[in-house]
């Protein structure tokens, strides 16, 4: 990911993702998106014309790389932090994408929402347990990796809005697959892990997550997706797999059984 200052006075950075194909203003300082949301997005299965709900936007990163994987669909956004729902909407519109951002606290979400169901939704909500954990100096950043809404609660959230027969998508840290299994159980069905190392040999920090509504197929645990070659890091070359860098670069797919 290449990074240009363009904004100083604003403190942004405007940063290329998926081989410069969109480019995504954020801040300079506090939580900044990398390539969780990138693989977050690709592991969607989206088709042309379907509908899309992203929880937790940020600056629309994920949101923005599904969209332009795939044509013709239709992409919501919320986000609670009204300076990255700017960015996001902002972000869309010089992409010339189709992102519609609602600034929201995702447990008060507007009325005309609450009666929406998508096609898929995704998110990736924050990764530490702030009860647990200690809170980051910046705002945006804290929020980001804990805040206060309880995980359990954004899955519950997440799955409410996911049509008959939709898909909700899940990138989260290892360690809290138990809860998302708990806070998921009896609400969607056919739920696939796939756990993310990132190198041979090394245990797994990350995994995606899918499951779907009214789905009746078994538990299954793919394939660990490795993303970096070699057992150790040698130098600063960039050492991603070619699956893992089509993804990251060309904007490819990323099946979650694979």
């Amino acid at each position: 990911m290449a990074r240009l200052i363009l904004d100083a006075s604003d403190d942004l950075t405007c940063d290329d993702f998926l081989g410069g194909k969109i480019r995504v203003w954020q801040p300079r300082k506090g939580y900044r998106a990398g390539v969780d949301p990138v693989l977050l997005a690709a592991s969607v299965p989206a088709k042309p014309g379907q509908s899309i709900l992203e929880l937790g936007c940020g600056v629309g990163v994920a949101s923005l790389c599904l969209a332009a994987r795939v044509a013709d669909v239709t992409v919501t956004g919320v986000e609670i932090q009204t300076n990255y729902a700017a960015l996001a909407q902002r972000n869309a519109a010089e992409n010339q994408l189709p992102l519609t951002v609602i600034s929201a606290d995702l447990r008060t979400l507007p009325a005309d929402l609450r009666q929406q169901r998508f096609d898929h939704v995704m998110m990736n909500p924050p990764y530490f347990d702030r009860s647990v954990s200690t809170s980051a100096m910046d705002e945006g950043r804290d929020i980001a990796l804990g805040g206060d809404t309880p995980l359990a609660e954004w899955l519950q959230v997440g799955a409410k809005r996911v049509s008959p027969r939709g898909y909700l998508t899940v990138i989260q840290r290892m360690e809290r697959l138990p809860e998302v299994l708990t806070a998921l159980d009896s609400r969607l069905g056919a739920f696939i892990v796939r756990p993310i190392a990132g190198r041979i040999g090394k245990p797994p920090e990350l995994f995606l997550l899918q499951a779907r509504q009214e789905g009746r197929a078994a538990f299954r645990m793919a394939p660990t997706l490795i993303m970096h070659a070699g057992e150790m890091h040698d130098g600063d070359q960039e050492s991603y797999r070619a699956n893992v860098a089509n993804v990251l670069r060309n904007g490819a797919e990323l099946p979650i059984w694979s």
